[in-house]
């Protein structure tokens, strides 16, 4: 008697021992701050399971959100049935350093001999990714991450042909695929000194889908110029971070053209003066050039000398971002290196240069690649890329 006993207890004890539970997360990833990072948290159970709670812990290193309903299921594994429990979480790290996630407990209800009901608690061990910052061009926060970025811009009329008096609606839709609503950067501003600008409530949005949430965030703006001078409403470029690529990319808002068309009109018929008066015309800009550019340059609108300014920095020789790029290359870090690169970049898109957006490619598989895949750039190899491509 005493024998079948003792066998019972050590097949009771076998089978709590078979109960587990454990994250499942990718091998070798380094994730930045604000990727999403698919956890799956997997139990394997022998007992009969009456009751079952489990609470993800929350945490001020990350966010999460459950992307499915919890799963149960019955298994053949080594030659027996276990009944497989799994959830589906994407965690997205807040900070930059060691992120630990877990330990996660399962709380059970068990029948055990007799159909007596005993609690059991199954641990998942925790899990620790070392998470990197992302060197961007964006000082005032992380810039975003996520799988793809696209952009839509609707306009409601012509801009550069507006009726007098018209306002035109402009609505910008951006989506993000693999991050959270809040993770997405604010309402860029769109505001000119010629211009009367009203922003409507952005709206947010998110959609969960297998592979990870995906983010609609709404911008829309009613604009209308304060004179029927025509100008130019700037593109608005946001820096994020290509989780599939590894590498910096940038979605832009295209600049569009902004005026009534009756100040066109009107301009047609001034370039149709008589020779004379179209004489004279010339002579008083001779005059006024004359007289000193620095006057003629105060008396422009902001507009016009912000657009001389440009011109005149794409004419300068020298660069201030290409000598702070050669400055970082001198201190050997990467980090500095690639924060240096994207302000030459973007100084380059702002003159209108060419820029393939390949010129980081490398530095970027070194920074934020997965582990042991990821090629080893030296600062000089990186600035070459950069100035070569550039």
């Amino acid at each position: 008697m005493v024998k079948w006993i003792a066998v019972f207890l050590l097949l009771l004890a076998g089978g709590a021992h078979a109960d587990t539970l454990r994250l499942v997360v990718p091998e070798g990833m380094r994730p930045v701050v604000g990727e999403m990072i698919p956890v799956t948290l997997r139990g394997e159970y022998t007992s009969v399971i009456a009751l079952e709670t489990l609470t993800f812990p929350g945490s001020d290193d990350y966010d999460w959100v459950q992307l499915a309903r919890d799963q149960w299921r019955d298994e053949e594994i080594d030659g027996r049935t276990v009944r497989v429990f799994e959830r589906r979480l994407a965690v997205f790290p807040r900070r930059a350093g060691a992120l630990t996630i877990g330990p996660v407990t399962h709380r059970l209800t068990v029948v055990g001999a007799d159909n007596l009901r005993t609690p059991l608690e199954v641990v998942a061990s925790s899990v620790t990714f070392p998470v990197p910052p992302v060197a961007s061009l964006a000082t005032e926060g992380t810039p975003l991450a996520a799988r793809n970025v696209t952009i839509a811009d609707e306009l409601s009329s012509a801009p550069g042909n507006l009726r007098d008096g018209e306002t035109l609606v402009r609505r910008v839709t951006l989506k993000a695929e693999g991050t959270l609503p809040h993770l997405v950067p604010p309402r860029p501003a769109m505001r000119e000194p010629w211009l009367i600008s009203f922003a409507a409530p952005e709206q947010r949005e998110m959609q969960l889908t297998p592979a990870g949430p995906v983010t609609t965030v709404t911008w829309e703006w009613h604009l209308r110029p304060k004179t029927g001078e025509p100008g130019v409403l700037p593109a608005v470029t946001l820096p994020w971070f290509d989780t599939v690529a590894r590498q910096m990319r940038s979605a832009e808002i295209p600049a569009i053209p902004f005026g009534y068309a009756s100040f066109r009109d009107n301009r047609r018929g001034i370039d149709r003066l008589p020779a004379g008066q179209a004489r004279a015309g010339l002579l008083a800009v001779a005059a006024g050039l004359a007289a000193g550019l620095a006057c003629a340059f105060a008396g422009l609108s902001r507009r016009r000398r912000d657009d001389m300014r440009r011109r005149l920095r794409r004419l300068s020789p020298f660069d201030p971002t290409r000598h702070r790029l050669k400055r970082a290359v001198r201190g050997g870090d990467l980090t500095a290196i690639r924060r240096a690169a994207e302000h030459y970049l973007s100084r380059r898109r702002k003159l209108g240069r060419p820029v393939s957006g390949r010129e980081t490619a490398q530095l970027d598989a070194t920074l934020y690649g997965r582990a042991g895949n990821a090629p080893e750039v030296g600062p000089e190899m990186a600035a070459a890329a950069v100035f070569r491509h550039g």
